[in-house]
C-alpha cells in the first residue's frame, strides 16, 4: 500500500465515523414519529400515503400481525417483479426489444430483490428492460431495505416497552423508512454520481465506432459496437444505501458507466456502510443508552478491521503464483481488478460489501488470493452481522448479544438479562434459529450442489477453487449478500431454484424469529439492574460478543473453509 491508499483509508473511516451519530439520531426521531422541522413539509405526503393505503397511523400490531404484514408485502413484491420479467417483451421502455426472462431466472431474481439479496444470475444490460430495472428492481431496492429497518425498529421497541402487546405498525415503519431516510439520501447520492459520469438516460443504446475493426468468427467485419446505457444512477444510489448491491450492468460497480471515477468509488463504498453503522446510534438513542449502541458498533468494527487487514495484506502483496513469470507486482494482485481503483481500493470494497450484506463489486472476487476470498466469504458466513444489511445486520448482532448474555448467565448461575429484560427459553430458541438457520442452509445447499451432477455442471474450475465458488454462492444467498465468485455458472434451473430457496430461508427464517423475540420482550416487565447484572456496554462485553460471533462462525464453517480457500492457499508456491 502506498501513501495515497493509507490516506484514503483514513479518510473513509473518518467520514463514516462523522456520519454515524447525526444520521443515527435523525433516524431515531423518524421512527419515534418526531421528524425534524426541516423535513416537516413531507408530513402531509406521509399522511396522504396512509389515507390512500387505508392505514391507521395510530393502530399498532402484535408480532404475529407485524410478521404477517411483512410476509404478505414481500410475497406481493415478488409476484410483481416476476410478472414484469415474464411480460417485459410486451411492456414499454424497452428500446432494445429484450425478450421475456426465463421462468427459473425470473423466480430467482424476484426472490433475490424481495429479500434484499440482489443475487444476479443474468447480465442486466442484455436481459432487463428499463421498465423492469426501474419499476421492478429499483422499487424493491427501496422497500426491501425499508422492511429490514422496520424489523429492527420493532425489535428495539421490544426492549423499550413493558407489559405491552404491540411492537408498532409495519406499514407506518415501512413508509417512514422509505420517505424520510432512503429517498432523500438516494436523491442526493444519485445527483453526485451523475456529476461523476454515472449514466442516467432513457435513450436507446448508441453505436460507437471501434478504434480498430475486428473480424467475427464467420468472417464478418465488425467496425461498431453498441454501448449499453440507461437510468443507472438512480438505481446505483439505492443499491448502495439500501445494502442491496444489484448492478444495473453485468460488471456491477466495476463498469465505467456505473462507477467511473475514484470519487464515485469513494462515495459508493461510503454509502454501503452509512446506514448500517448509523443504526447502531439509532439503537442507543431509542433505548435511552448510547453506550449500548457504541458497544455493538465496536464489536462490528473489531471484526471488520481484522478481515480488512487480511484482505489488504493478501491483495497488496501480489499473487505468489505469478512470481516465476517475472511480472512487476508492485501494485499488488491486479488480476480481475480495475486499474483506476487498484488493489487496496478493491480489497476495501470487497470487505465492505460482504460485511454489509451489500454484494456489489468493483473487482472480481473470483480472482482474489485464496485468503482474500476467505475474508469476504467468512464475513458473510458470520451471519452478515458485521454492519450487515440495513436493519438486518444489527438485529442479527443483537441475537448474538442475547446468546452472549445467556452464556455469561450460565457461567455465574444467574438468569441472563439484556437491557432490563430477562432472557428466557423462548428468546434463546428464537435467537438460536436466527444464528443456525443460515448456517445450515449454506452447508446443506453446498453439499447438495457438489453431490449432484446438476450442481457440479456449473463448476468451471475443478478442485478446491471450484468448491470455494459453490460455498461462496450459498454463503452469499443464504445470508442475503448477493456477491459471487464469478467462475460458477449459476444461471441454471438447479442453481436458480436452490439459491432462491436459500435466499427465502436466510431472510424470512431470520426475520420472523426476530419479531417473535420483539413481541416476547415487549410483554415482559423491566428488571432493574442489580449487583449480578452483566454490564453490556463495557469492553469486557464487547470482547465476549466478538468471541461468540467468531466461535460460532469458526465451528460452523472451518471444515468447509479447509476444503476450499485454506487448502488452496497451502497449494500456492512459497
Amino acid at each position: 500500500m502506498n501513501m495515497f491508499d493509507w490516506l484514503q483509508l483514513i479518510l473513509y473511516v473518518g467520514a463514516l465515523g462523522a456520519c454515524v451519530r447525526p444520521l443515527g439520531a435523525f433516524m431515531a426521531r423518524i421512527y419515534e414519529g418526531r421528524p425534524p422541522r426541516f423535513i416537516g413539509f413531507t408530513r402531509p405526503i406521509e399522511r396522504l400515503i396512509y389515507r390512500l393505503a387505508r392505514v391507521e397511523e395510530t393502530t399498532e400490531m402484535d408480532w404475529r400481525q407485524y410478521s404477517a404484514s411483512l410476509l404478505v408485502f414481500s410475497v406481493l413484491g415478488t409476484l410483481v417483479v416476476y410478472g414484469l420479467q415474464r411480460l417485459q417483451a410486451f411492456l414499454p421502455l424497452d428500446p432494445e426489444g429484450l425478450s421475456a426472462v426465463s421462468p427459473d431466472s425470473s423466480f430467482n431474481t424476484a426472490v433475490s430483490f424481495a429479500t434484499n439479496t440482489n443475487w444476479q444470475g443474468y447480465g442486466g444490460e442484455s436481459t432487463m428492460s428499463y421498465l423492469t430495472q426501474m419499476l421492478g428492481l429499483t422499487v424493491q431496492n427501496f422497500v426491501s431495505a425499508a422492511s429490514g429497518m422496520a424489523v429492527l425498529v420493532a425489535l428495539i421497541r421490544g426492549f423499550t416497552r413493558h407489559t405491552a402487546a404491540t411492537i408498532g405498525n409495519f406499514w407506518v415503519d415501512l413508509t417512514r423508512g422509505t420517505l424520510y431516510v432512503l429517498l432523500p439520501l438516494s436523491f442526493v447520492l444519485a445527483l453526485a454520481l451523475v456529476s461523476q459520469g454515472v449514466v442516467q438516460t432513457f435513450s436507446a443504446y448508441p453505436e460507437a465506432t471501434l478504434l480498430e475493426a475486428t473480424t467475427a468468427p464467420d468472417g464478418t467485419i465488425i467496425a461498431t459496437q453498441k454501448v449499453a446505457v440507461g437510468p443507472a444512477a438512480s438505481q446505483v444510489a439505492i443499491k448502495q444505501l439500501g445494502t442491496n448491491g444489484g448492478g444495473f450492468f453485468n460488471a456491477n460497480s466495476a463498469h465505467p458507466l456505473e462507477n467511473p471515477t475514484p470519487l464515485s468509488n469513494f462515495l459508493q463504498v461510503l454509502a454501503i456502510l452509512l446506514i448500517p453503522a448509523a443504526l447502531c446510534a439509532t439503537f442507543g438513542e431509542m433505548i435511552g443508552d448510547r453506550r449500548q449502541g457504541r458497544a455493538l458498533l465496536a464489536a462490528m468494527a473489531i471484526i471488520f478491521a481484522a478481515m480488512l487487514a487480511l484482505a489488504l495484506y493478501t491483495e497488496c502483496r501480489g499473487n505468489p503464483a505469478l512470481n516465476d513469470l517475472g511480472l512487476d507486482q508492485s501494485a499488488g494482485n491486479m488480476e480481475g481488478k480495475e486499474v483506476r481503483f487498484g488493489s487496496a481500493n478493491s480489497a476495501l470494497w470487497a470487505v465492505v460489501t460482504t460485511a454489509a450484506s451489500n454484494g456489489s463489486v468493483n473487482a472480481m472476487h473470483d480472482s482474489f488470493a485464496p485468503l482474500g476470498g476467505l475474508a469476504a466469504m467468512w464475513l458473510m458466513q458470520l451471519g452478515e452481522v458485521v454492519f450487515g444489511g440495513v436493519g438486518s445486520g444489527l438485529y442479527g448482532m443483537i441475537a448474538f448479544a442475547l446468546i452472549a448474555v445467556f452464556i455469561s448467565g450460565l457461567m455465574v448461575g444467574r438468569t441472563p438479562e439484556y437491557l432490563g429484560k430477562k432472557i428466557g427459553a423462548f428468546e434463546m430458541k428464537m435467537a438460536s434459529l436466527v444464528v443456525l438457520l443460515p448456517c445450515a442452509t449454506v452447508l446443506v445447499g453446498t453439499a447438495l450442489a457438489v453431490g449432484l451432477p446438476q450442481g457440479r455442471a456449473g463448476v468451471a474450475n475443478p478442485g478446491p477453487h471450484g468448491f470455494s465458488e459453490v460455498l461462496y454462492a450459498f454463503s452469499s444467498a443464504s445470508n442475503n449478500n448477493g456477491s459471487a465468485f464469478a467462475g460458477l455458472s449459476a444461471n441454471t434451473p438447479f442453481y436458480n431454484g436452490t439459491l432462491g430457496l436459500a435466499m427465502l430461508i436466510g431472510r424470512f427464517g431470520v426475520m420472523v424469529p426476530i419479531l417473535a423475540i420483539a413481541g416476547s420482550l415487549a410483554a415482559k416487565k423491566h428488571v432493574p439492574s442489580g449487583a449480578g447484572t452483566l454490564p453490556t456496554h463495557t469492553p469486557l462485553f464487547v470482547f465476549l460478543l466478538v468471541s461468540v460471533v467468531v466461535v460460532v462462525g469458526a465451528l460452523s464453517f472451518f471444515p468447509a473453509l479447509a476444503l476450499g480457500p485454506i487448502v488452496e492457499h497451502l497449494m500456492l508456491p512459497a
